[in-house]
């Protein structure tokens, strides 16, 4: 008998504290009316309406004829923003990090491309149900570790499983690129501080032989069934984009290089740190930039104090395309993307081009622009409302988020733990 109480118990432990249950199709059209619209391609319209049916905008404009169908939301004084999309993150991968047992992020092996991040996902994570109060709506599944980590995939960010979740699956490889320099190890006698390595020589042949058998493996008529070469062969028809996560000139331009030489179609750098060095070689060659934290001390000594800040505009300025990515950040705070990008308004950046690192470029990136990233006729309504600006954390107060039309929940853990404590001091207050 006690087991069955225990069981019981579980079970609605469970069920009380589970994510918030996933909004239902969108049944009746609903269009909001006099906001501030961020389209998300560097177009703000004033005095807006916006119009959405079956999960797709149908209509949106200044100064437009309210319907007189469907509800009706009244955003004046508010501002519109496209749901905004964090990449190449283990969100959903991994719950608590001291807790193996729920992190999925990491696989046993160096080149594994066939390693499929979103079967491990998990649409129930709180850590991705506390993005969505702040307007990350939409994010890139993404492995890590070894050094070609696996297949990531993007999701919506409200689905009972990834099935649900998924927006595209297996949509690019990521590869951690090997660094030029590593840190000695003076223990064993090595110079402390930054030293050659020694073995980035045979560490690039071993990755640019992997590559070459991949798409060999693709040519060949008859072959046995071989899954890590057979993952890598949407890299060389384009139906995949290679991920490479790399901050160094010299480690930036013989990635670059190794995949144009091999066939590689669609080459994105995440992190970047000195991209800014080589901006003309990357626009050359039409490499996007996932740029990393922002919110970070310089790594070397002769770095402007402030680089980390200022990178994204820099790069901006040198005509790539840019998102914001936060790498080096704890996975928990992709929730604050939006931030990062409104410091980059602090560092000179236009702010509607601020708000693009996160929306339309973003999707550009990533390859899902023909759906998300902006607001425009015949796109998912994947959209927020914001009582201010959604780049200032002092104003990013969402009342209202829409995920392909669906009306979603934005409590969470968080929100449930604030309502809480906030009826514990106003009890005090009142001498309760």
């Amino acid at each position: 008998m006690k087991k069955i109480f225990l069981i019981i118990a579980i079970a609605l432990g469970v069920s009380l504290n589970a994510q918030q249950t996933p909004a239902p199709p969108q049944t009746e059209q609903v269009a909001i009316f006099g906001a501030t619209a961020h389209i998300g391609n560097g177009e703000v319209i004033e005095n807006c309406t916006i119009i959405f049916k079956d999960g797709k905008i149908t209509a949106i404009g200044a100064d437009l004829m309210a319907p007189t169908i469907g509800t009706m939301i009244d955003a004046k004084g508010k501002h519109v923003y496209p749901g905004f999309i964090a990449p190449a993150k283990p969100l959903g991968l991994v719950e608590v990090d001291a807790v193996r047992a729920s992190d999925d992020q990491d696989e046993i092996g160096e080149m594994i491309p066939h390693v499929r991040s979103i079967i491990a996902y998990n649409a129930e994570s709180k850590v991705v149900e506390s993005m969505r109060p702040n307007g990350v709506l939409l994010g890139q599944v993404t492995p890590q570790g070894g050094t070609i980590s696996g297949t990531s995939s993007i999701v919506q960010f409200d689905a009972w499983n990834w099935e649900d979740a998924a927006v595209k699956t297996d949509d690019g490889i990521h590869m951690n690129w090997p660094s030029f320099f590593r840190r000695g190890r003076w223990w064993m006698g090595e110079e402390r501080g930054f030293i050659p390595n020694k073995e980035y020589g045979d560490q690039v042949d071993d990755i640019k032989m992997f590559f070459l058998n991949s798409s060999a493996y693709g040519k060949a008529v008859e072959k046995e069934k071989n899954l890590p070469f057979a993952a890598m062969e949407g890299l060389f028809d384009g139906s995949k984009r290679l991920y490479i996560h790399a901050d160094g000139e010299k480690e930036i331009t013989d990635a670059v290089n190794m995949a144009k030489e091999v066939g590689v179609k669609h080459i994105v750098i995440v992190g970047g740190y000195r991209a800014n060095k080589i901006a003309d070689f990357l626009k050359e060659n039409n490499v996007a930039v996932l740029v990393g934290q922002t919110h970070a001390l310089p790594e070397y000594e002769d770095d402007d104090y402030d680089l980390p800040y200022k990178l994204p505009k820099l790069l901006v300025d040198a005509g790539l395309l840019v998102g914001l990515q936060n790498e080096d950040a704890a996975n928990f705070q992709a929730r604050n993307l939006a931030f990062y990008a409104g410091q980059t308004v602090g560092q000179g950046l236009d702010k509607e081009k601020a708000l693009q690192l996160l929306t339309g470029n973003t999707a550009k990136i990533l390859g899902i622009d023909d759906q998300y990233g902006t607001l425009e006729v015949g796109k998912s309504a994947t959209l927020f409302i914001s009582e201010g600006d959604a780049l200032d954390m002092r104003t990013n107060q969402l009342s209202k988020a829409y995920i392909d039309g669906r009306d979603i929940s934005l409590e969470t853990h968080q929100t449930k733990l604030w309502h809480r404590y906030m009826d514990k001091y106003e009890r005090e207050k009142a001498g309760q």
